[in-house]
């Protein structure tokens, strides 16, 4: 049974808890979706960090399992090892999670460089596992001003060069200062209503392609580039 008692803006008898069984024959994965948030700002009232933290609520009511990057003390791409505390716990989240929702503010017309540098950390490759490739993904953003989308238009562009699904809906939240209370929650608003239909949409998502990602993802090009190696393998003499 879901529960929405922390949610008071959510009318729970509208909410559709996504369904694995209705969205493929096959039986659900016994654990529960898994889900890491980034967001884009280090400001002590950071308002992508609030939507994050909102979304994080939702996502838990539909039953996720979800985890939120805190990114302060991460390094500047390329300025540590990828040994350092923060890098590490980074990458164990990319490589965890099954879904992901990024949020940022929009920051001189685009995402923020902090955003950003999270993304950088994260290897396309990592060994033989792929952090990102197959994984779910929502974009959020919050305007000081009226509503954008460049910043939710430049993460679509990344996540598909992260090779990662990204769901068709999104969230802007123009004049983000006006929509949270001084209890840090949002306000009912339509732009928390567009929130709704976001995180139900990345769970819905997820339930439908986690189990099947590796054979979606899975390409022509890298099998055949697989057997030319193993090929070579076997043509060289043995010593």
């Amino acid at each position: 049974m879901s529960d929405f008692s922390d949610l008071p803006h959510v009318q729970p008898d509208l909410v559709q808890v996504p369904d694995g069984a209705q969205l493929r024959a096959a039986a659900p994965a016994a654990h529960a979706p898994r889900f890491l948030l980034l967001y884009g700002s280090l400001r002590p009232r950071s308002f992508s960090r609030l939507l994050a933290e909102e979304a994080a609520r939702l996502l838990t009511a539909l039953g996720g399992d979800v985890r939120m990057f805190h990114p302060g003390g991460l390094p500047l791409p390329d300025d540590a090892p990828d040994t350092h505390a923060k890098v590490v716990e980074l990458r164990a989240l990319a490589q965890w999670a099954e879904g992901m929702l990024w949020c940022s503010p929009e920051r001189h017309g685009a995402m923020t460089g902090l955003l950003k540098a999270q993304i950088d950390w994260i290897p396309l490759a990592q060994g033989a596992v792929r952090p990102t490739q197959g994984k779910t993904l929502a974009l959020m953003q919050v305007c000081g001003g009226s509503q954008s989308f460049n910043a939710v238009n430049q993460m679509r562009v990344l996540g598909r060069w992260m090779r990662m699904l990204t769901i068709p809906n999104q969230s802007s939240v123009a004049k983000a200062y006006q929509e949270f209370g001084e209890d840090d929650r949002m306000k009912p608003s339509p732009y928390y209503d567009r929130v709704v239909d976001v995180v139900e949409e990345l769970v819905k998502f997820t339930l439908l392609t986690r189990d099947v990602a590796p054979y979606l993802v899975d390409r022509y090009s890298e099998r055949k580039e697989a057997a030319a190696q193993l090929s070579r393998r076997v043509a060289l003499p043995s010593l």
